[in-house]
């Protein structure tokens, strides 16, 4: 399966808000001047940043309503997105941030979280991973 057959396999609302969370990556990527490589892991769309942490996207049937961000759980990142943005996402443990379906995409905390998620390895020394 490739990465668009995954996309094309969820519903409307979920391919939307994927595409566009898709979308900022890639914006991301290149204000960073920075390559990203677009894969499947464990059958769900990958975004591996040189020089970051790997976000993964993804969609379940189980949870209809939201798609999910996954970053590695070895990480601080969800621990800082945390703390920065207490009230702006829905968090899951160590791992995870839950993006509604539905209404506006808040565009400002997330490209900041995927920001630290894609510089990962250059601020992870740092309080706050420099946020």
């Amino acid at each position: 399966m490739s990465v668009q057959s995954t996309f094309d396999s969820y519903p409307a609302a979920a391919r939307k808000r994927l595409s566009q969370i898709r979308n900022l990556i890639y914006e991301i990527a290149q204000d960073l001047d920075t390559h990203v490589e677009e894969t499947l892991k464990w059958g769900e769309p990958a975004y591996l940043p040189k020089g970051g942490s790997t976000v993964r996207l993804a969609w379940k049937a189980s949870n209809p309503n939201v798609c999910t961000i996954f970053v590695h759980c070895q990480t601080r990142l969800v621990e800082t997105y945390r703390e920065i943005y207490p009230d702006a996402f829905d968090y899951e443990g160590k791992r995870a941030v839950h993006i509604p379906l539905q209404g506006k995409l808040e565009k400002g905390p997330l490209r900041h979280c995927l920001t630290l998620a894609m510089t990962y390895h250059k601020v992870k020394h740092l309080p706050l991973l420099g946020a």
